[in-house]
């Protein structure tokens, strides 16, 4: 993160526009599930409220989008590699995650996982 202080913005440029919102897009998803979480009491039910309707693991979606935007704005082929290196790591973590959600939280987190999808913008699994 401390590469991206230093990163230079292409000024006027697509690049940075599309990459800022993104960034901003991140930014507030990660904002959202964080205040989903704290407001939440997660020993009795799922986190099934706010940005949590829309995706299951909006925070990793955020970070993805985070570093897919600083990449952008800064034309960093090594921030769009992190984004995808990001989202591939989650991809391959998020099962076991979800089974150890599942043991937790039986047919409450059946139930979420049938009506919210993984991933914002992919089918429902």
């Amino acid at each position: 993160m401390v590469y991206s202080v230093f990163l230079p913005l292409k000024l006027g440029t697509v690049w940075l526009y599309v990459g800022a919102s993104l960034c901003f897009l991140g930014l507030v998803m990660n904002l959202m599930a964080g205040i989903n979480i704290a407001t939440t009491q997660i020993d009795k039910k799922p986190i099934t409220k706010g940005i949590y309707r829309y995706s299951r693991h909006p925070a990793y979606f955020g970070g993805f989008l985070l570093w897919l935007g600083i990449g952008m704005a800064g034309a960093s082929w090594i921030f769009i590699l992190l984004a995808w290196t990001w989202i591939t790591i989650w991809a391959i973590v998020v099962p076991s995650e979800e089974r150890f959600l599942l043991n937790k939280y039986n047919m409450s987190y059946r139930e979420y996982m049938e009506k919210t999808p993984r991933w914002i913008g992919t089918p429902k699994s």
